[in-house]
Formats: structure tokens, C-alpha cells, sequence
């Protein structure tokens, strides 16, 4: 993949005072004012944003520098910085103001040039290196804590694009590099302003940095732009955005000339039962879901669950439990307080929400682990091996219309007037059913995040000499299983400290 040439401007010339490309321009009101923006150290996207913004505020912002210009703007330069590149330029510093970007902050959100104070002069600023303090983590993500705030998301969710398109493309061993990468940066205390930060910080590889050093210098990275527009990409992301549709099945069809999901309709395609459901409530499944739904649906499986095995406990896992408060789908684990009785209880929940309509598709898998006869070996592809459920789920909603997308914007949710007037949505949930001598594992392990328990059974292997999976936890060296109750337990064997679900968000 060839990524987008970075358009160059040049810092030398002449540009007719208020002209630019932009059509959103207000009338100049301040004709004695010519504001030039230094780009180095800004960025070029921040350079044009804070462009776009003078000019509609009635500025004067020219993209070239020249002798008409009476501002220069700068942004984390000191004043010999850009003494030396006036120099280059050939201009004289002679009734040119040097200013710091919060006068043009300012001035935008007043209206006018405020007035310049001392604050606003560019300094000479000296800089030391030892001011510059590196960042320290661990090296697993299990032995780090990560909340849910980030305040490195610009730097996190570009890696996790990269990841997002590697694991698309198969190749997962990139895919897992950019999201340890990532998970490091979510777990800084404070956001990173200089890549001299992060050096001896585990899991940053070579790639990962020349990404996050586009981004501190550019304000953007290429590459991921380049991967966000890249016609392959967001193919995937719709085909594998369908119940049951894996990256390999999208990558046929994309080899096939099927780029959309109208395409896909008009391809003749035979889908399997599981695909058609997903294709038949695309538009629902790839809605957030948020946690009054997710309450919702407890509340309605919780109910049938006690109908059919009063007792049994049931618990909200996944990114929910971690403190999210939106989610793509809905996991619950299920048990009971007596070892055996749980036996038999997914056919009843699965009758019992079915007969009152609340299922559009299920297909359930029965458990197939035996510890005795499969050992510690975690089985392929990391797939755990309780009795599972994978359903969509029909909940009922207000007559609401419109639903907000991740993006926060509002998107039509429903698209025909038959649609429309109907009052449920569909929800992918997942019930899992696990006996309580092994709900510990299976609780810490449909928790997540889904790093956090890679990274979790990495430790025990390379650290521990251990196996780890959700469903028991072996010591190869005593050739024996180790019995835990509770998550604590768990860390306790594997000698790490606790972490609470809020801080597994890796």
C-alpha cells in the first residue's frame, strides 16, 4: 500500500492578502493585520484547521509567507527558533510581532486581536533534556492498571486502526504488536509530547514509533490515513461487520468484485443461516449498544433464568463490566451455586426466551471440555469450550427514530416506513454457561479486555511456567491444576497484584 504524499508548503512567496481556497471566508475586518502561522512543530493539520478558523473570524491568515505578513504565529518555538528561520527567510525581525499561539486563541475566540501582552511574546526558551522525563511501565499489560481514560487517543486509535487492518489481512502478528503498542500509550499517566518520553518502554516497536512520531511532529499520521481511505479497508470493516462473516469470507468476496452490501444482495451468494440474520439486521447489530440495553436485556434473561433454575446466578461480563458504557454486543456468564446443576439449563433458557419471541437467531454449542481428558492445553484458536449461546437478540425500545453512532453524530437508524413504525431492535447477545468450579476463569476471561487476557496467560506461560485458560489454571512444573474461587485467587497464584475490572481496559 502506497501512502498518501504529504502535500509540501512552501514557506517562501507571496500570497494576495484573504485569498485561499477556501470559500467560507467572512470579510476581512482587520485590513492593517497579516498573520502568518509557523507550521514546524504545529503540524500541518492543527496549521490548517487554526488557518480555516482565522479566516472565517474575518483574519487575515496567508499559506506563504511574506513581506506583507505582521504576525508570525508559533506553537512550542522558542524566539531564537524562529529568529534563525527569519533569517532563512531573509526578513528583518523590524515591526514583526512573534507571537505565541494563545494571543491567536484568544483572539479568535474574542472576535479581534486582543491586546499583545508580555505572556504572548515569543521567549527564548531553554530547553534541557533532563526537564524531559521518560515515561515507566511494566511489561505485561496484566501488570498494569488502565482505566478507561486515555489521554493519548489520538496516538492509541490510530494503532488500533493498524491493527484493526492487519488482523483483517491475516496477518496477526502485526495486529498484536500495534495493540500492545497501544495498550502501552493508553496506560500513561499523561500525554505524551515528545517521543524522547517513551524510550525503554516495552512494546514499541519500530513501526509503532514512526507512527507516533508522524503524528507529535504532523498532528496526523500518513499511513493511517492512508489505510482509513483505502477502498479494501473500509470493504472489510462493512463485510465483517455481518453476523458470521470472518475476514477470510470478506476478503473472497472483495476478490470477487463485491465491494458493498448491495453487491453482496445481488451476487446471488448462498449465505449460511447465521449470515443471513446478520445481513438481515446489519443495520441494527452495527448500532452501539448502550447500558440501559444492556440492563434491559439482563433484566429480561435474569428473569427467564430464574424461571427455569432458581438459584442460578447470572453476570454481565465483557467491556460492561469494565466500566464501558457502550458495547458492540452483550455477554452474560451463568452458573449455579451447586457443581451439576447447571447441566441442561441452556436448552431451557434458549425455549423459554424463544417461545415469547425475544430470539431472531441462536445457534448453541454444547460443552466440550473435560478436564481429565484434555489437560492444561489451551484448545485452538483461543476459543474457550462452555455451553454457549450466540444470539440475536429482540428488544423491545421507545419509538425512538434515530440512535447516535460512535461517532456521536446522529445516523437514520431505520430506513423504510414499514421499519420505522416497528418498536424493537436487534442486539447480538451472548450466554455462556460455565460450572462454578470454573466460573472464576470463565469470569476473568469473558471480562477482557481481550489484550489483558492474552497478556494475562503470556504471563503465566513465560513467567510462571504455567497454563491459563477460562477454564482452570495448570502448573506444568507440579503437574497439577489450581484451584481458584475467585479472581483474586487467580492473580494470587500467578503472584501478580489484583487488578478490578475499571482497570483492565488494555
Amino acid at each position: 500500500m502506497v501512502p498518501l504524499k504529504r502535500r509540501k508548503v512552501s514557506l517562501s512567496g507571496t500570497l494576495n492578502a484573504g485569498t485561499h481556497s477556501s470559500g467560507l471566508t467572512e470579510p476581512t475586518k482587520f485590513p492593517h493585520i497579516v498573520l502568518f502561522l509557523l507550521e514546524r512543530k504545529m503540524g500541518a493539520s492543527r496549521r490548517a484547521f487554526l488557518s480555516q478558523l482565522g479566516r472565517r473570524k474575518g483574519f487575515q491568515v496567508q499559506e506563504l509567507f511574506s513581506e506583507n505578513v505582521t504576525h508570525v504565529i508559533c506553537e512550542n518555538n522558542s524566539g531564537e527558533e524562529v529568529r534563525m528561520w527569519l533569517e532563512s527567510q531573509r526578513r528583518r525581525q523590524a515591526k514583526l510581532h512573534l507571537l505565541d499561539v494563545s494571543w491567536y486563541t484568544e483572539s479568535m475566540r474574542d472576535g479581534f486581536p486582543v491586546e499583545i501582552l508580555d505572556r504572548h511574546k515569543l521567549q527564548d526558551l531553554v530547553v534541557n533534556d533532563l526537564e524531559v522525563i521518560p515515561f515507566s511501565l511494566p511489561s505485561y499489560a496484566c501488570q498494569r492498571r488502565t482505566t478507561l481514560e486515555n489521554h493519548n487517543t489520538l496516538l492509541t486509535d490510530a494503532l488500533s486502526l493498524l491493527a484493526e487492518n492487519a488482523e483483517l489481512s491475516n496477518e496477526d502478528g502485526r495486529g498484536v504488536a500495534f495493540r500492545r503498542a497501544a495498550a502501552v500509550l493508553k496506560a500513561l499517566p499523561s500525554a505524551v509530547t515528545d517521543l524522547s518520553q517513551l524510550t525503554g518502554l516495552p512494546c514499541l516497536g519500530e513501526h509503532s514509533l514512526r507512527v507516533i512520531k508522524d503524528i507529535l511532529k504532523n498532528g496526523a499520521s500518513s499511513e493511517v490515513q492512508s489505510t482509513k481511505e483505502s477502498e479494501r479497508f473500509k470493504a472489510l470493516k462493512v463485510f465483517t461487520g455481518i453476523f458470521g462473516v470472518g475476514s477470510k469470507t470478506a476478503d473472497r468476496w472483495i476478490r470477487e468484485g463485491i465491494h458493498n452490501l448491495q453487491q453482496l444482495r445481488d451476487s446471488g451468494h448462498t449465505l449460511n443461516r447465521a449470515q443471513q440474520a446478520g445481513l438481515e439486521h446489519y443495520d441494527d447489530i452495527n448500532q452501539p449498544v448502550s447500558m440501559a440495553e444492556a440492563d434491559a436485556i439482563r433484566e429480561t434473561v435474569g428473569g427467564a433464568v430464574a424461571s427455569v433454575l432458581p438459584g442460578a446466578q447470572i453476570v454481565l461480563t465483557g467491556g460492561f463490566r469494565r466500566g464501558k458504557l457502550t458495547g458492540h454486543d452483550v455477554d452474560f456468564l451463568i452458573t449455579h451455586p451447586e457443581e451439576g446443576c447447571e447441566v441442561g439449563l441452556m436448552p431451557k433458557l434458549v425455549s423459554w426466551l424463544d417461545s415469547r419471541g425475544l430470539i431472531l437467531y441462536q445457534k448453541t454449542t454444547r460443552n466440550s471440555y473435560l478436564e481429565s481428558k484434555d489437560g492444561p492445553g489451551r484448545p485452538p484458536a483461543n476459543i474457550d469450550r462452555f455451553e454457549r449461546c450466540l444470539a440475536i437478540f429482540k428488544l423491545e425500545v421507545q419509538s425512538e427514530k434515530h440512535v447516535k453512532s460512535q461517532s456521536g453524530e446522529l445516523c437514520q437508524h431505520l430506513q423504510t416506513e414499514a421499519v420505522a413504525e416497528r418498536r424493537w431492535r436487534a442486539v447480538r447477545v451472548d450466554l455462556v454457561v460455565s460450572p462454578v468450579s470454573q466460573f472464576a476463569f470463565a469470569l476473568l476471561g469473558w471480562t477482557g479486555s481481550k489484550l489483558f487476557e492474552r497478556e494475562l496467560r503470556r504471563w503465566a506461560g513465560h513467567e510462571r511456567s504455567m497454563s491459563l485458560s477460562s477454564h482452570a489454571l495448570y502448573d506444568n512444573k507440579q503437574g497439577r491444576y489450581i484451584r481458584a474461587f475467585s479472581e483474586e485467587e487467580i492473580f494470587a497464584h500467578l503472584g501478580l497484584e489484583y487488578i478490578p475490572p475499571s482497570e483492565r481496559n488494555a
